[in-house]
């Protein structure tokens, strides 16, 4: 199914009948084919929705940059258009972001909030980022004087080069706005979120590190964090039977 509001047209799909709803913001990159093991559980309590993001899956990215509020926006509107009043939200990593700002800032109905690994907290770069950051910058700068033809090989070589891998592989009409959500600090808003809130970490996770599951659940007045031994940023993928019967538990359905 599809949705369009503006200049989007984003593909979702929807399981389930039950009288609650469940609404599921996937990570960066990935799609609704991430989440089968969650869904095929939830989807005989619940009415499950699960969206392509802009540029993913199904869902194609619009002829313009974008930043962490153009896709809070595309929510709301899309639980709007779809009467979704009071749903039940889970997120993984990029989804955490769009939670944060629905909860912290737009301030929606949300029956209860699941944050896995979620993203939203800048960290300080360290001396050999910035370095490396501000090099780039300069060799950038510089190659705005070479003709279009070379100036277009010279750039992408530069990218090879300075780009971390997730930056590399993202198609380059999306890359600017990869930088203006990375680069987007939400920490601020974890304080007005007042939605009951479970938080489930990877003790392991390299991209969004423990310490910031620990962050959110100081901020964030009725929180608490469950922390998954061994695991990294999929915890779900990983543990999926275990992740289940904790969300489970969390939304008092008890298999």
């Amino acid at each position: 199914m599809n949705f369009i509001i503006n200049d989007f047209n984003i593909y979702y799909e929807k399981y389930g009948n039950g009288k609650s709803n469940v609404v599921i913001l996937p990570g960066w990159g990935e799609t609704r084919a991430t989440f089968y093991h969650l869904i095929e559980v939830l989807k005989n309590y619940f009415t499950v929705y699960i969206i392509d993001y802009p540029g993913f899956g199904n869902s194609k990215f619009p002829n313009r940059d974008l930043n962490i509020y153009d896709y809070a926006t595309m929510i709301q509107d899309f639980l709007t258009i779809n009467s979704i009043d009071n749903p039940i939200l889970i997120g993984h990593s990029f989804g955490g972001r769009i939670i944060i700002l629905l909860a912290g800032m737009y301030k929606i109905n949300i029956k209860k909030i699941i944050l896995m690994d979620a993203a939203g907290i800048k960290h300080k770069k360290s001396l050999f980022s910035r370095i490396k950051q501000t090099i780039y910058k300069m060799l950038k700068k510089g190659g705005l004087i070479l003709p279009r033809k070379i100036r277009k090989k010279y750039l992408d070589k530069l990218i090879k080069i300075f780009g971390s891998s997730d930056f590399k592989n993202l198609d380059p009409n999306i890359r600017k706005t990869f930088i203006n959500i990375v680069n987007e600090n939400l920490k601020h808003y974890l304080k007005d979120i007042n939605t009951s809130t479970l938080l489930i970490w990877g003790e392991n996770d390299l991209d969004t590190p423990i310490s910031d599951g620990l962050i959110m659940e100081k901020e964030i007045e009725d929180s608490g964090l469950v922390t998954i031994h061994n695991a990294g940023h999929f915890p779900y993928l990983e543990y999926p039977n275990y992740i289940n019967k904790i969300i489970l538990e969390f939304l008092k359905i008890y298999k």
